[in-house]
């Protein structure tokens, strides 16, 4: 069919003169198709009214449509089993040009942010070669809406204490913060709602509002609205960690990071600019960071076991051989676990990030061989009970012949309730328990706070409320 400057061209020779021939030679179509154009004597190209094969199987095919759930495959074959002559090419013609089983097509938008008005975060999960196998990770990734100043780091997990201190790092590489900060639908900050009544969680809210920027969620099914940061992340996967690798997580990182200040750095063609040029405009409209950021931690409350170690993450850390069975303050920061006893008794190890069950042992923390506790020494907790209460010298004894818990576990739990509990009722329990035989200690818990409530919180019941008429 001749396109409509085809037309034009041959009603313009004819009219200067020139001959069918001659235009069928110029031209290269045939003498019909240019007696056509000139007895139409038109530009327009003639719309062609050709029946449609599917039509007749219009009603059935809507009807296929539904009992095969979209899948036009299958209509195809229902269709040509019932007996109908239409290839599967005109059955997917047909409903592409009727619109039938397919969503409207939607151009492509643009999303445009001035300096400094946003910051888009979200995750991917990738494969690295991280100290000799490979392993499954995250891929935290921040970019810069503007200058599209990407930053990226690596965590065998990412919760939202990742999440802090991850966001931390970034807003300290960009030397400031954004007015907002554009996430997933994620549960790592979100509390309910998505897009616009999406709701942060008071933790993350809390942690927005020291730097002075608002998360803000795209809605759900508009992933192109955080574009900017979903396209770096191929970009990572098939550069960064092509043919890379690591010794440690710290040396992924701080790879991960020297690479970033690379690839700011270069031209990039999608944008015509350099990212780090485009940035030097950004910062300016960044929000300063806080003069002090507190550092990023999880706070956990242990008991320090029977080994002298303290448990985060399946890992065990040690303590000072002193602290066993006493409780602890456990503080996780991106480096570091800090064992603290009180504001003067602090110990800090370095933090392992994996959950291996391994156990990080300082040196201090265990005696020098051969100075051990000496067989049939007492054992410190019962050092410790003695020296409150002498008089539980003959209940320990039988104690540790009789008691079936672990000698160690019973002797802690006893020291507790010595250290715990008033020392009357204390005794009278211990001096009853002794004399039926009773070596169970969860029962003369039980037996002390019954004394404790009968004879520490007497109630005057003359009057219901507990208090006399005056």
């Amino acid at each position: 069919m001749l396109s409509k400057a085809q037309r034009t061209t041959i009603l313009e020779l004819n009219a200067q003169g020139v001959s069918k021939r001659e235009i069928t030679r110029i031209l290269n179509v045939s003498r019909a198709t240019v007696r056509k154009v000139l007895r139409s004597n038109s530009t327009e190209v003639p719309e062609q009214h050709r029946p449609e094969k599917a039509e007749p199987y219009r009603q059935q095919i809507l009807e296929l449509l539904i009992t095969c759930k979209g899948n036009l495959v299958r209509v195809h074959e229902e269709l040509t089993a019932s007996g109908a002559a239409l290839s599967y090419p005109a059955l997917t013609a047909f409903c592409r040009r009727h619109g039938i089983g397919q969503a409207p097509i939607v151009p492509a938008g643009r999303y445009h942010f001035e300096p400094g008005q946003e910051l888009q975060h979200d995750t991917s999960p990738h494969e690295v070669q991280l100290e000799g196998r490979k392993r499954k990770v995250q891929t935290a990734s921040a970019v810069l809406c503007y200058s599209r100043m990407l930053f990226f780091q690596i965590y065998p997990r990412f919760q939202r204490f990742d999440c802090k201190v991850f966001l931390t790092e970034a807003l300290r590489y960009a030397g400031g913060a954004p007015q907002h900060v554009m996430i997933d639908n994620t549960h790592v900050v979100v509390l309910r709602g998505t897009g616009r009544e999406m709701v942060p969680v008071p933790e993350m809210a809390a942690f927005a509002d020291r730097f002075g920027f608002r998360f803000l969620a795209h809605e759900r099914g508009d992933a192109n609205r955080s574009g900017r940061v979903e396209r770096p992340f191929s970009f990572i996967e098939n550069n960064f960690l092509v043919g890379r690798t690591f010794a440690s997580w710290a040396d992924l990182n701080q790879q991960a990071r020297q690479w970033c200040d690379r690839v700011n750095s270069t031209y990039k063609k999608h944008i015509r600019a350099i990212p780090r040029e485009l940035f030097a405009v950004e910062r300016l409209q960044l929000k300063p960071l806080p003069a002090w950021i507190p550092e990023v931690y999880r706070l956990h409350h242990r008991r320090v076991d029977v080994e002298g170690y303290v448990a985060v993450n399946t890992n065990r850390y040690s303590a000072p051989v002193a602290w066993i069975g006493r409780r602890v303050e456990v503080r996780e920061t991106k480096d570091t676990i800090e064992i603290q006893l009180d504001a003067r008794h602090i110990v800090t190890h370095a933090r392992l990030l994996e959950p291996n069950q391994q156990r990080v042992t300082l040196a201090q923390h265990r005696p020098p061989r051969g100075q051990g506790r000496k067989r049939g020494e007492p054992h410190p907790e019962e050092q410790a009970i003695l020296a409150a209460a002498p008089e539980l010298a003959d209940y320990v004894a039988a104690l540790k012949q009789r008691g079936r818990k672990v000698v160690a576990l019973a002797l802690r739990q006893l020291l507790r309730l010595v250290r715990e509990y008033p020392r009357e009722p204390l005794l009278a329990a211990v001096r009853e328990a002794a004399r039926y035989g009773l070596y169970d200690l969860d029962r003369l818990e039980r037996m002390i706070l019954r004394r404790i409530a009968r004879d520490y919180f007497r109630l005057d019941i003359s009057h219901p409320s507990g208090h006399d008429d005056e």
